[in-house]
């Protein structure tokens, strides 16, 4: 009997520990992407600050400007003087 009882409690600390590295490494992804989203939100304010250029603030742009770095908040500028948006 207590042999059972220590087989499930090594087995229930595996099962534990995989869960919490699991969870360890999915907080580290969306603490990557919400960096990445402040970068490409800092992008957009400072490409906001030119006189001629305007690119609106919104969810899309800013996934677009922190996955896409510096070529992401080009094409966006781009991409609205063509009238796309």
């Amino acid at each position: 009997m207590v042999l059972n009882t220590i087989l499930i409690g090594i087995i229930l600390a595996v099962i534990i520990a995989i869960g919490l590295i699991i969870l360890f490494k999915a907080a580290g992804i969306i603490v990557k992407i919400l960096l990445h989203m402040g970068f490409g939100l800092i992008l957009l304010f400072i490409v906001d600050l030119i006189p001629f250029v305007h690119v609106p603030i919104n969810v899309l742009t800013v996934l677009v400007a922190g996955f896409g770095g510096f070529i992401g908040v080009v094409l966006l500028v781009i991409l609205g003087a063509l009238g796309f948006y």
